[in-house]
């Protein structure tokens, strides 16, 4: 179960009115590496499995879907235990940097003990395509039938990857920002889709959705609202291609317009 039915009172000019609403499920996951629990978030309880598998993957824990060789979830009396069992190699490493995070809903870096350990290595990006923005508006339509929750309850963030043709070929959603990105870079380790194309958030582009999607390869983010100082000068540094206010009819490209496309399919510059 993802949304539950609650009694509300609504206020408006018309009057008090008694009635059932629609509210999502909120769930505490814990993702436990090797018997160990290493973080708790606030998350929208499906695709656990996927994840698990992004956020290992950008926060750097593992470098390769490979490296997690099983994945079981353990419901308890007060959330959901994502038990993921790691290769020896990167365990070892995540016991030398392992840090306690409070989960909490949109802080991606709740609990980081020290202010080195904000930000981990990080690749720069190939240029190994391009993006038209005319695809954005199609993309907008087809992510709204892929956030059934978000529908009933307003209160979703949608990861969607776009690909080069405009198509969209996953998306996830979550209370999260963070979680519903995760949720999406876990499924595209594992799918052919993922090779070319663009990631869609419903959210603003902030250091850390900036970061992980660095740490995944992706190439080209595009965010639905503005991106912060230190999310652009990260994707400036690292290659990445940002884009805020992807709206459909604008957008503001804030770093490697080389990547993108025009509408009238003019290299940006």
């Amino acid at each position: 179960m993802t949304v539950k039915t609650f009694s509300i009172v609504e206020w408006s000019p018309q009057g008090v009115r008694h009635h059932d609403d629609i509210i999502a499920e909120e769930v505490a996951v814990a993702l436990v590496y090797n018997g160990i629990s290493h973080v708790v978030m606030m998350c929208t309880p499906q695709n656990l499995p996927e994840f698990a598998l992004g956020f290992s993957l950008s926060e750097g824990i593992i470098d390769r879907a490979e490296q997690i060789y099983g994945i079981t979830l353990t419901p308890q009396a007060l959330g959901i235990e994502v038990h993921i069992e790691l290769a020896s190699s990167c365990f070892m490493a995540l016991k030398q940097r392992r840090r306690s995070l409070a989960g909490r809903t949109g802080c991606g870096l709740c609990g980081t003990e020290q202010l080195a350990m904000v930000a981990h290595p990080l690749q720069r990006l190939p240029f190994t395509q391009q993006f038209s923005l005319s695809h954005l508006g199609s993309a907008l339509d087809q992510v709204t039938s892929l956030q059934p929750i978000g529908q009933q309850t307003a209160c979703t963030h949608i990861a969607a990857w776009v690909d080069g043709q405009g198509k969209v070929c996953a998306g996830y959603e979550d209370i999260g920002r963070h979680v519903a990105l995760d949720k999406l870079l876990g499924a595209r380790a594992k799918a052919e889709w993922g090779k070319g194309g663009c990631v869609l958030i419903s959210s603003r582009a902030s250091y850390e959705i900036v970061q992980k999607a660095i740490s995944c390869g992706v190439e080209i983010l595009c965010a639905a609202s503005a991106a912060t100082q230190r999310a652009v000068d990260l994707a400036q540094a690292q290659g990445l291609t940002l884009v805020g206010f992807s709206r459909g009819t604008r957008a503001i490209i804030y770093t490697h317009a080389q990547r993108v496309i025009s509408q009238s399919d003019n290299q940006l510059r």
